[in-house]
């Protein structure tokens, strides 16, 4: 039997004696002129619905009466001093009580009458669900360059990174459970909390559900700035896939780079023509760079699946294969190398009379290798002691 028919007669002031089904939770900065409206209306939808549930603003440290206002409707006001759209949800949420939760923001861009579907969305099965507007945004209501460059771009980009198969993934209605929100461990403080939540729902393989919804014209000004929060989107996507970020373009660094460094360190001639010294040192400088890259990557993956909780099966596969002793094995044989070049180099030089020295192809390749074992010895050991929290 469903939970709506379950409960009949809806509890809108908080009893510690009987649970809380929904929780409505708005974030609130100087929205003195919608946030009595987004009350109001959240309520309405909960008597009609005849459940438990309650309306709770987090207050962002607004300047305005929002908070009165807010607390006059019957919602109630939780404060956040620290600023952000994330704190502000983290605070609403830690105050929430309610066995589903429903986010939507205080501007009257969201119909609080798609909470029941929401709600029912849950109770289907799903651990979150979110709003698509792309399809249904009345005129006004969003920028050209948000609807039609940013959103797209940056949904893309995490789809593309994280698998989600979200059509729009910061869209600001959206649902989840109680117990799936703390699997989530969300942290960021910012409009890139949007995306934190949808990547972490997608590393936690939450079953997701999303449908239209329609998109309205603000009420009040706005707190979105376009290129700022849009490269906090970015950044956070960015930082939180170290194989794309670190792995990938360094693997190609450092493969283009060995390449090219031996062809030219052997003399043969590539693309019709002879390469000398200077190419020798371009390509041994991205062999060099590459495979610092992959070890920033790899401290990266270590980091995040020993201190942050992330899931990677990737990184996981490596770990259970290899070893302190093997990084350390390919570095040793790195820096040997090297230094055996260097020592011909060197016993050449002693049986010329301590002359000068001319094999400058095999000094720079020498020298390389020994960076390049160097980096991937002590990189193994910063692993192996980012690896120790595993304990």
């Amino acid at each position: 039997m469903s939970t709506f028919q379950q409960t009949r007669t809806p509890v809108l002031a908080h009893d510690e004696r009987v649970e809380t089904l929904v929780s409505v939770v708005i974030p609130c900065l100087n929205e003195a002129a919608n946030i009595e409206q987004c009350v109001l209306a959240a309520r309405r939808v909960l008597e009609r619905m005849e459940v438990v549930g309650e309306v709770v603003v987090a207050d962002n440290g607004s300047s305005d009466d929002s908070a009165a206002l807010a607390q006059a409707a019957g919602a109630r006001v939780v404060l956040e001093t620290r600023r952000g759209y994330g704190s502000a949800y983290l605070a609403g949420f830690a105050a929430s009580r309610g066995r589903y939760i429903v986010m939507a923001d205080a501007d009257l861009t969201y119909d609080f009458d798609d909470i029941p579907r929401f709600v029912a969305a849950l109770e289907a099965g799903a651990e979150m669900a979110i709003g698509d507007r792309m399809d249904n945004i009345q005129p006004g209501a969003m920028p050209w360059l948000h609807r039609y460059v940013g959103n797209p771009l940056l949904t893309g980009l995490l789809n593309f990174l994280f698998r989600t198969g979200i059509n729009d993934a910061h869209c600001g209605m959206r649902a989840v459970r109680r117990e799936a929100l703390e699997r989530l461990d969300l942290r960021t403080t910012g409009m890139e909390f949007a995306s934190e939540m949808v990547i972490r729902a997608s590393k936690e393989n939450l079953r997701i559900a999303e449908f239209p919804i329609e998109y309205h014209p603000r009420g009040g000004e706005s707190k979105l700035s376009s290129f700022r929060d849009g490269w906090r989107h970015l950044r956070f996507l960015l930082v939180h896939s170290p194989t794309h970020l670190f792995i990938l373009p360094g693997a190609v660094l450092a493969g283009v780079g060995t390449l090219f460094t031996l062809l030219i360190g052997s003399g043969l001639d590539l693309f019709g023509r002879t390469w000398g010294i200077h190419a020798l040192i371009g390509s041994a400088l991205l062999m060099i760079v590459g495979t610092q890259v992959v070890g920033l990557g790899l401290c990266a993956h270590a980091y995040g699946t020993y201190f942050m909780g992330e899931r990677d099966p990737w990184f996981d596969r490596m770990r259970a294969r290899l070893r302190l002793e093997h990084g350390l094995l390919l570095g040793g044989a790195f820096m040997l190398v090297g230094a055996v070049m260097g020592g011909v180099i060197l016993a050449t030089w002693i049986s010329h009379g301590f002359g000068s020295l001319s094999d400058e192809r095999m000094a720079i390749i020498g020298a390389s290798l020994m960076i390049v074992g160097i980096q991937i010895f002590f990189s193994s050991f910063l692993l192996s002691i980012l690896g120790l929290r595993r304990g």
